[in-house]
Formats: structure tokens, sequence, C-alpha cells
């Protein structure tokens, strides 16, 4: 029975809707509360900005393009260091943010004249794939630190035990469910882990109850101005290098899943302005900057829902919850076992659709070329190199993004020079 698969443009039954959109928005939020809370901001800014964020790229988009924008972690070193050694602190990064933002939908107006064929020749399919798999595979240590199963001395069983059982459900709920359920199976997954949560005593529901009762039942996100500095704009420029990789790495790989060319259709130049002015945006209200997320890739390969209506649904959830209190307070008692089984699958289907590239363009690996680029790209991305450039640090698929375009470069000049016999 092949699963149901809901398109792009199409609205999901009524009944449906809701569980759809709070699916989406559960596998968010794990990834983009964490963000505001290594700044030491209210998360609630962040729930609102990445709702707003989000609908204004999907008009920007004309509801083409699926993706949930959550808070980008490309940002966080030049932050740290902002907060930690300017007088104006976060406001300054915020200043950064915007400048940032500004900066990438001029680049958005320039891919917008120059068409995006250049994508083909500094990233041809055997760069592209291995690209797309470090998106995942860089951030399955994530996955596993969330769930407390790395970086700890002694992993506490109960932790374990949550974290199977929801990795456990999201595994075999995307094969076994049918109907219904068979398109929640993430959202079902994210349940009985916070349930078993209870029954292993990771979570008593004695303090879950006195978490809810002294949150405030409505309150206002955090809105504030930026400070506008030059040093702190040039302190975070060098990120620019690093989103506008991912942002091209993520738009392939969902164009995978969707089976449609996103990067033609809404193009390119459309969700790269999208994601940069969502970012400049944020920057003006006191949140962080935001990107289209993996998390919302990985959703879309388990469910088979790829409707822009679902995620509209996820992105007005998530400005609700950043004015009702009791809901976000119970939100935040969900312990990382469970959004780390989560992210262990949703990020390892990153990773295969990465794999799927390779395999869909037939990718030959008879030719010593395409074994070059994959094979360098992928230690490139996974050994733990690093660049510093100012305060930023490029490693993994950034960095491994870079390797593939300069040996794009490279194969695609002595190819004019007709100084290779092995060519594609």
């Amino acid at each position: 029975m092949s699963k149901r698969i809901i398109a792009i443009d199409e609205r999901p039954p009524a009944g449906l809707f809701l569980p759809l959109s709070l699916q989406h928005m559960f596998a968010m939020f794990g990834a983009s509360v964490l963000v505001p809370i290594l700044f030491g901001i209210n998360s609630s800014i962040v729930l609102f900005m990445n709702g707003l964020g989000t609908l204004l790229f999907i008009a920007i988009t004309k509801g083409r393009a699926p993706a949930y924008l959550g808070s980008s972690f490309a940002f966080i070193a030049p932050t740290l260091y902002l907060i930690q050694n300017h007088p104006d602190g976060f406001r300054a990064a915020q200043g950064g943010y915007v400048a940032v933002g500004f900066a990438g939908c001029i680049i958005a107006f320039i891919i917008y004249k120059c068409g995006t064929n250049w994508i083909d020749i500094v990233l041809p399919p055997a760069a592209m794939g291995p690209v797309v798999a470090l998106i995942g595979l860089e951030l399955s240590g994530t996955a596993a630190s969330n769930a407390g199963l790395v970086g700890v001395e002694q992993i506490d069983p109960r932790a374990l035990t949550v974290f199977l059982v929801t990795l456990g459900f999201a595994v075999f709920g995307q094969v076994l469910f049918r109907g219904f359920l068979g398109v929640i199976p993430i959202l079902i997954a994210i349940i009985a882990g916070y349930l078993s949560c209870f029954l292993t005593g990771l979570v008593s529901l004695s303090s879950v109850a006195q978490t809810v009762a002294e949150a405030p039942v409505f309150m206002l996100p955090d809105f504030h101005a930026p400070v506008f500095d030059g040093g702190a704009i040039m302190v975070m420029l060098p990120v620019l290098l690093v989103i506008l990789s991912e942002h091209i790495g993520h738009q392939v790989v969902t164009s995978q899943i969707v089976d449609r060319n996103l990067i033609k259709d809404p193009g390119l130049h459309r969700s790269i302005f999208g994601d940069n002015f969502s970012t400049m945006v944020s920057g003006c209200l006191g949140s962080v900057p935001t990107t289209t997320y993996g998390e919302n890739i990985g959703v879309m390969a388990v469910t088979g829902v790829y409707s822009v209506w679902v995620i509209g649904g996820a992105a007005v959830c998530s400005i609700l919850l950043s004015f009702i209190g009791p809901i976000a307070a119970l939100i935040n008692t969900i312990p990382g076992a469970v959004i780390g089984g989560i992210s262990f699958l949703l990020y390892g289907m990153i990773g295969t659709s990465g794999l799927r590239i390779l395999v869909d363009q037939r990718v030959d690996y008879g030719k010593s070329r395409n074994l070059a680029m994959t094979s360098v790209i992928f230690v490139t991305g996974l050994s733990g190199i690093a660049i510093n450039v100012g305060n930023i640090q490029i490693t993994g698929m950034a960095l491994a993004c870079v390797v593939g375009m300069l040996m794009g470069l490279i194969f695609f000049a002595l190819d004019k020079a007709k100084l290779t016999n092995d060519r594609d």
C-alpha cells in the first residue's frame, strides 16, 4: 500500500489539518528554542518570529516552496562573541542579523538577474549529493547529544528508554500505521515518548503541573530594537557564506522529496529572498535569525505531507503559542530524550536524501572525477576540519560545500581547456 501524498498546494482534510500542523511545529520546537536559551533571551519572541517568518516565506515564494523557518544555528558563534565582548550585547548582534539579511536579499536579486545554471557547474550531482547528505549527517551528533547518549559520563537508562520508545514509534509508525495515523507518525511518536517519560520517572507529573500553573495565561513576546554597529556587522557578515550554502542544499533536497524543481519554480531567488527577509525582520523585532529547517524536510520525507497549508498552520500555531504561557510551559517540559529520538530519524532521512540524489542522477563512479569529488567532500565534512574567517568558523557541511564548489569550478575550467578526458 503506497503512502498517501498531500501535495504542496493541496489542502488537507479538515480533520487532519490541526494534527498535521502540530506535528510540524513540535518537530521544529526543540531546536528552535535551544538557540534563544543559549543567548539568554525569552523564547516567546523566537516562537513568534519563526511563525511570522514562515508565513512571510510562504507568501514570497507564492506558496510553492514548503519550508518551515526555525532558529538558525549558523549565527551562534558570532552572537555569543558579541554578547560577551560588545557593550550592547545581543542588541548589537541584532543589527548584524539585519545586515546579513539585507546582504542576502541583494544576492537574491543578483541570482534573479543571472539565473541558476551556475549551480550545475559549481555543484554537479557528484558534489551536490554528498553536500546534501552532510546536512543530516553532521546533525546526527546533535540528536544523540539531545537524547543524552553522548557527552555524558554515564547514560541514564530512563533517557535511553524514552529515546528508544520515541524512535521506535517514529520508525515503525511510518511503516505500519495506515489511514489517519499513517500521516501523523511523528506526532504520535512525540506523544508516546512524552508519556513514557512519566512511566520511567524521567519527568514527574507534579513538577509539570507546577510549571504550567506558574506560567502567565497571556504574555507578550519581548520585542526590542537592534543597535547598528559597524564592528558588530563585520563580525556577523561571514555567516552569509554558511547560510547560502545551507539554503541551496535544503532547496535541492526538498526538491528531491517533493519531486518538483524548487530551484526553478518558485526560483532560488525567491526562496533566498524569503529566507533573508525573514532574518531582517527577525533582527528588527528582537529575535534570532531564521532559516529553512532540516527537521521540516525530515517530516516531509517520513509522512509524505508537503502541503504549505499544513506548514502555514504550524506557523500560526507557533505564533499563538508565543502568547499563551501555560502551553509554552508545557511544551518546555518535553525532555531532550524525546526530541533526540525524533531528530535521530529526521536527520537520517536528510542524509539518505543526499544519497538518493546520487542514485537518481545515476552518478557514474567509474569516472575518477566523480569518485574523487564525492570522496573529498565527505571527508571534508566529517573530519572536523575548520577554517576561521574572523570570528566565524566554517566547518562541516558549509566547508564541504565550499570545497565542492572549488572542485566543480576547477573541473569545469579543465573541461573548457580540454585538458581532461574524464568528463560527465
